[in-house]
């Protein structure tokens, strides 16, 4: 049995996705619908995913959570919501109690795209990370480097909030470079609130010339930060499919996991998705 914790979908005739600019994301300047994605999951064994929002407008959030309700494959949703309002209480609460609204697991902004690297330490944003912990929630980190010290800070100061840092916080994958990478993701690890994706390297890497060994040290550095019990697969498709195949992703992440034992393995494959984001639970 095997999770997906980590995948997307667009209907381009719905809401643009005004992220997709440029000539190397082009490609991806289409629909991808899970009559796309189910398919390609189920010939590679998944059973269960987490679909995670992309653009930050109030109405997509119940646009997943009612394709969740629709489709068995997705078992969870992380959506998005302004951390930033006064009532993100009252806002998670309105969110749960729409169809689906029980497939709502966790919370994400694209913070990556915020200038300041301690934004998430903003008075305004930690009264709303409050909230989602109030309210059960996780929340995924979509950040870049320079952002995981305030990641730690965020997370030692919200100890009863579940943060997971989804691409294993975009490492310098293309360069090889490891530091302050390395040593920034131990320092976010070493902290028991916290768990990592192990999704969108093929990316972070050159797109044309990516190898598993060469993304290895990645995968190895979150790998022993983190530990199996700590770390879950995600496909980040179609994002991937910039550089890989659905199978290749899914392939590639078996074999950067080979070392572990298979009670370590179904960890990163399965049971610590179902664990953190509380999946067996839509269905109850």
């Amino acid at each position: 049995m095997t999770v997906d914790a980590h995948h997307h979908v667009w209907d381009l005739s719905v809401r643009d996705q005004d992220w997709i600019t440029g000539p190397a994301l082009s490609p991806l300047r289409r629909d991808f619908t899970l009559a796309d994605l189910a398919p390609e999951a189920r010939a590679a064994g998944i059973e269960r995913t987490v679909l995670v929002q992309t653009v930050t407008v109030p109405e997509e959030t119940p646009e997943l959570l009612a394709l969740a309700e629709a489709h068995e494959l997705i078992a969870g949703v992380v959506g998005w919501t302004d951390l930033t309002r006064a009532d993100v209480a009252d806002e998670l609460d309105r969110l749960r109690a729409l169809p689906g609204g029980r497939y709502l697991k966790g919370v994400r902004h694209q913070v990556q795209g915020e200038a300041d690297p301690r934004w998430l330490l903003r008075p305004e944003v930690r009264r709303g990370l409050a909230a989602v912990a109030d309210a059960g929630l996780v929340y995924d980190l979509v950040v870049v480097p320079r952002q995981l010290p305030a990641c730690a800070e965020a997370a030692a100061r919200h100890p009863g909030l579940t943060f997971v840092l989804d691409h294993l916080g975009k490492p310098p994958a293309a360069t090889g470079g490891t530091e302050p990478w390395a040593g920034d993701v131990r320092a976010l690890a070493a902290l028991p609130n916290t768990v990592c994706k192990l999704s969108g390297l093929v990316t972070e890497a050159d797109p044309a010339t990516w190898t598993p060994a060469g993304l290895r040290p990645y995968a190895d550095t979150v790998l022993d930060a983190f530990g199996p019990d700590r770390l879950m697969f995600g496909s980040d498709w179609p994002v991937c499919t910039l550089a890989a195949s659905y199978a290749e992703v899914l392939a590639t992440a078996r074999e950067l996991t080979a070392g572990l034992g298979a009670h370590e393995r179904a960890a990163v494959f399965a049971r610590t998705a179902d664990r953190v984001y509380g999946l067996a639970q839509s269905s109850s």
